[in-house]
């Protein structure tokens, strides 16, 4: 399925870690699993630019860690529960990407819980709705791959150029 195949319209602002201006005229959605290296690519690349926009008051950044029933991502489902609802998310997420290559390869969930409490000294988050609500709003937008990101009616992934994306928002 191509990112071209997302259903916009199926894409809600009700969930999901909300950064900026809920007034803002733009937008940005991303649906992220923190295992993945692509959607890491896409916050190393991106996400300087995104929190400057979204601080401003000029975009609305919605963040949904989008639990994925995959080998290889079922890792990052766990560190989703630790991501917490507020802007310091930011610095949360930063801190699960910088340490992706360490805690992505453990054995288990419960290794993973354990580096999330005691390594990076993070705090389960009550956020287990939020998590099915995006899983559920995935599937009705025919979200399927990660990242997708999604401003207006356009979806597209982490190949975007930062000229292409300047230019959407």
């Amino acid at each position: 399925m191509r990112q071209t195949e997302v259903k916009v319209n199926h894409v809600t602002h009700k969930t999901g870690i909300k950064l900026g201006n809920p007034k803002a005229k733009k937008v940005l959605v991303e649906f992220i699993n923190v295992r993945c290296p692509f959607c890491r690519q896409w916050w190393d690349e991106k996400s300087a630019f995104l929190n400057e926009l979204s601080e401003s008051g000029d975009l609305l950044h919605i963040i949904k860690p989008f639990n994925k029933e995959k080998p290889g991502l079922d890792m990052g489902n766990i560190m989703h529960q630790y991501i917490p609802n507020d802007k310091s998310a930011i610095q949360v997420i930063d801190a699960i990407y910088e340490t992706q290559d360490i805690w992505g390869d453990l054995d288990s969930f419960e290794m993973v819980e354990d580096y999330a409490e005691n390594t990076l000294n993070l705090t389960r988050q009550n956020n287990d709705n939020m998590l099915a609500d995006i899983v559920e709003e995935a599937n009705k937008a025919n979200v399927v791959f990660v990242p997708t990101v999604i401003v207006g009616d356009a979806s597209f992934d982490q190949k975007i150029s930062m000229v292409e994306l300047k230019d959407m928002l």
